[in-house]
């Protein structure tokens, strides 16, 4: 079982830059994909970033991709986003969330077993 914490989350201006981390618990973090995903106000949650077990795989949605960047430290057991360009319309609740898988690539709610509390990430125009 892991239990994963978000943090970074907080207002920036359009074009700015902000970096997500999610700290898991567990001393097997490293055999889980993580993904983020994030939803905005009466909005479904949707998918972002993936990443695999040893962070040699990543997978994007077409709205992150060129922009935000999905890493991991096992070491530490935390798993970053680093989002820039960030637009008025990236402004959500980023949850991270991860599943007992090596392989990335997973990009519907349903595929993860474990979810964070959420970080608010604004963007102001």
């Amino acid at each position: 079982q892991v239990q994963l914490v978000e943090s970074g989350g907080g207002l920036v201006q359009a074009g700015g830059s902000l970096r997500l981390s999610c700290a898991a618990s567990g001393r097997t973090f490293s055999a889980y994909a993580v993904g983020w995903f994030r939803q905005a106000p009466g909005k479904e949650r949707e998918f972002v970033a993936s990443i695999n077990w040893n962070g040699d795989s990543t997978y994007y949605s077409d709205s992150a991709k060129g922009r935000f960047t999905i890493s991991r430290d096992n070491a530490k057991n935390t798993v970053s986003l680093q989002m820039n360009t960030l637009k008025p319309e990236d402004t959500a609740v980023y949850y991270c969330a991860a599943r007992l898988s090596r392989n990335s690539g997973w990009v519907n709610i349903k595929d993860y077993d474990y979810w964070g509390q959420g970080t608010q990430v604004t963007v102001s125009s």
